[in-house]
Formats: structure tokens, sequence, C-alpha cells
């Protein structure tokens, strides 16, 4: 059995989910002590909790210590089949920080999974589901993970209650990827929201957005989108096409902050990503790692975090050495694969 410190580097949720979601793929047993020990509120949170039980589910696996608060899990996976998750956070819990722990099992099933997950789709600290369906599944798809999203009902905090489903299929061709350096940017596209609020709150962010990115001298398409939940709430996610993947920024809407600003700031952190060169934000960097262990390759990526350092850990300690990190924290760096994970 596989022992993973839960304290380790970053210390949050994210050694949580890549653990578990390599125990099933490798069905190496694994036990994680001291969970989220470097956060405020340690321990399993609903999201956390609900992304164990659908990879339980999944897996066909066996789990001790799993309850909200708990601080040390034992999960004993079998294999992983074919079938339907659905997965009801019940809070405005983060519905992709499931996804995360999801998506990579997933993929390693035998035939197609398909999903359906109700919590908070654009909510503070993790990534919204647009930049998921629009960024992620964009690079996922070049190394030959195919999958898909579709937003049902928006969900905010504190009332939740957004809906996504969709599906990945079976990983068969696993392609190598080389993504250094973009070239140009071709054009850029987004998706700015408002959720029980006028529709004017959706056009000023992509209005303030649009402002702060004509310096580019590109297309710029940001699509309005007004709609209804259980809770207002209204946000912004914009993507850079390349000729390399995308690279993104997002910001959330908030009370007393205007329309324009939330734009803005969405718009300040796309541009922050792309001045560095790199093919990789450095939100989608740990987002692959556990993904191009098996596929090979090479990345370069805005910027080291803390998330990505932590997570090359984490896969390492299931897999053996695979990864060659050439790079200072908080700066720009390339990830290469020099040893490719074949199962």
């Amino acid at each position: 059995m596989i022992i993973i410190d839960g304290s380790y580097g970053e210390g949050g949720g994210q050694i949580l989910r890549t653990s578990i979601a390599l125990s099933a793929i490798t069905e190496e047993p694994v036990k994680i002590i001291n969970i989220r020990a470097n956060r405020p509120n340690p321990g399993l949170r609903p999201q956390h909790l609900h992304g164990i039980l659908a990879l339980k589910e999944l897996a066909n696996a066996r789990v001790e210590g799993a309850y909200v608060g708990s601080k040390e899990l034992i999960f004993i996976p079998g294999r992983i089949k074919p079938k339907n998750i659905n997965v009801n956070i019940g809070t405005a819990g983060s519905i992709t920080l499931v996804l995360q722990a999801l998506l990579p099992a997933m993929a390693f099933a035998e035939g197609r999974i398909e999903f359906r997950i109700t919590g908070g789709t654009d909510v503070a600290w993790s990534p919204p589901v647009d930049y998921l369906k629009n960024v992620t599944l964009f690079a996922l798809e070049r190394i030959g993970v195919r999958g898909e999203i579709f937003i049902e009902r928006r969900g905010h905090y504190p009332k939740g209650g957004g809906i996504v489903r969709g599906f990945v299929d079976p990983w068969e061709e696993k392609r190598s990827i080389n993504a250094v350096e973009y070239k140009r940017v071709i054009k850029i596209k987004g998706i700015s929201h408002a959720t029980n609020l006028p529709s004017h709150v959706a056009e000023r962010q992509a209005k303030g957005a649009r402002a702060e990115l004509e310096r580019l001298g590109v297309p710029i398409e940001i699509e309005t989108e007004v709609s209804t939940s259980i809770g207002p709430g209204s946000g912004i996610v914009l993507w850079a096409e390349t000729d390399c993947l995308r690279l993104g920024g997002d910001a959330l809407g908030k009370r007393g902050k205007p329309a324009e600003v939330v734009g803005k700031e969405a718009a300040q952190e796309l541009l922050e990503q792309l001045k560095t060169g790199a093919c990789v934000d450095k939100f989608l960097g740990d987002q692959l790692i556990p993904f191009i262990a098996f596929s090979g390759g090479k990345i370069k990526v805005a910027e080291i975090t803390k998330h990505l350092i932590t997570n090359t850990w984490v896969v390492e300690q299931f897999l053996g050495k695979v990864f060659e990190v050439n790079g200072e924290l908080g700066k720009p760096g390339e990830i290469k694969v020099v040893r490719r994970v074949e199962l």
C-alpha cells in the first residue's frame, strides 16, 4: 500500500484527487494521511468526499475514512468499469474539482463513462466549468483523451444547484504532446455569464474584457449568456486560441464589484499568461501532469506553481521517476516526461 502525506508541498485537495485517481488507474491501494493539513479547515470537504465516493463507485473500491472532516483515508480499488456516475455534492462545492479527480480514471475505463454532477459550476478557488470545457478538454484531446462537458444549469456560492453532465471515452491512442512556445495568437474567445441577474451584467463584463484585450490586434469573440438558477452570480472565462494550445483567464462577479472590472480582471489574467510565450497557462499545467505521464512529451508552463510541483511528486509516488522539471517556482518553466508509463 502506498502512503501519501497530504501535508506535502501545497498540502491541499489536489494531493487527494490525484492520489485516488492514480490508485484507481494502477489498482494500487493507497493511504492518505494529514489530508489538507495546510488549509484553514483541514480534512475532507464535501466536494472532496463526493469525488472519492464517485471514484469508489467507478473503481469498485473499498474505502475507509470517507466523511467530511476526515484527515486520513484508505482507498482499495477494484477494476474501473464503464457505467453512469451521478454525484450530488449537496452544496456549492466545486463540480470541476470533482471532475479533476474523475477525469484521469474515467479515461482508463474499458468503455464510455457518462456523468452528471450537481454543485457549484463557478466558485472561488477552483477552475470555472467553462475553463474545463474549453481549455482543459481541448488540451486533453491533443493527447487522445476524448470527452464532452455540457452545462445544464449554473451554480454559484452559496446555494450551488448547478448541473453539469458529460462523458469520457476510453483513452485508446495515447499521443505524445510537444507544447512549448506558441508563435501567434489567432483569436480570443470567451463566455460572459449572468445568472438571476440583469443581462447588462454579462454584457458589461464582456465589454470590460474586450477593452483590455483590443491591444492584441486579433479577433475577439465573447459570447454572453443569461440564465436562471437557484441563486445569483456572474463570471467570465476567456481563452486565447494559439497555434499551439489554448491559454485561459477568468474572474467571478462579486457584490459591489463593477461588472467592467470583472471583465478587466479576467483579461489581465489572460494577458499575464500570454506574455510568457508558453503554450500552457499556469492553471492547465498541473491538470495535465497525471495525463502526460502516460502520453509522454514536453510542455512549457507560464508559471511553475506549487500545485504543479506537488502534482508531479504525487504521480511519482505511484509511477516512479517520470518528470524532469526545469525552472524556478513562480516563473515559466518546462516539464519533460523522461519515462513514459505504460500500463
